[in-house]
């Protein structure tokens, strides 16, 4: 059985109450998680100080401490956690920014599209603003810039999560960044 296929077994099996069933899951999730953490806090958010380890930890601990969530795929798992990140991201940098005011420019590059911001606190704040703006406007474009932004998963990854063609994401990704750029900026 495709490791997949087990995933999704054993969401379904933990959705209907199979306790040992989320205990299968850490180990076939763990190093995704840790893949797509590493690659957002290494590559956009550079003057953290929250670890890649940490972030994995508490977005595993929301996912399996939801109750009545269920999962649908391994897909829907991901997508979830992708959400859980973001919003790990965003607490953290509420609280950063609440304990200190600083100076300085970040930039903040979604691929070519590169803003501006005061800092790292600013960028993570101002991008989740605008993202919820969008997500009200265009919901998979929104979809699309969480999963490539914050789980810095490929154009391809992205369109297997949304069941979708990577034609379609790399459309609405371009239209995506062009929004964000304009409402950022």
């Amino acid at each position: 059985m495709n490791n997949n296929k087990n995933i999704t077994q054993l969401l379904n099996k933990a959705t209907h109450g199979d306790e040992f069933a989320l205990e299968r899951i850490l180990p076939l999730v763990y190093n995704e998680l840790r893949t797509i953490s590493s690659k957002y806090l290494r590559d956009e958010y550079r003057k953290h100080t929250l670890q890649t380890t940490e972030l994995v930890h508490e977005a595993y601990i929301k996912l399996i401490g939801s109750e009545n969530l269920t999962w649908e795929s391994r897909a829907h798992f991901f997508g979830i956690a992708a959400r859980s990140m973001r919003q790990i991201l965003v607490d953290y940098a509420r609280k950063r920014k609440a304990d200190k005011r600083g100076s300085g420019q970040t930039l903040i590059s979604l691929d070519k599209a590169e803003f501006a911001l005061s800092d790292s606190e600013d960028q993570i704040l101002n991008l989740d603003d605008a993202l919820s703006q969008l997500e009200k406007l265009d919901e998979r474009s929104s979809k699309i810039v969480e999963l490539r932004f914050f789980s810095g998963l490929s154009i391809e990854e992205t369109a297997q999560m949304l069941n979708i063609s990577p034609a379609t994401v790399k459309r609405d990704w371009n239209f995506a960044k062009a929004w964000l750029y304009r409402e950022i900026n």
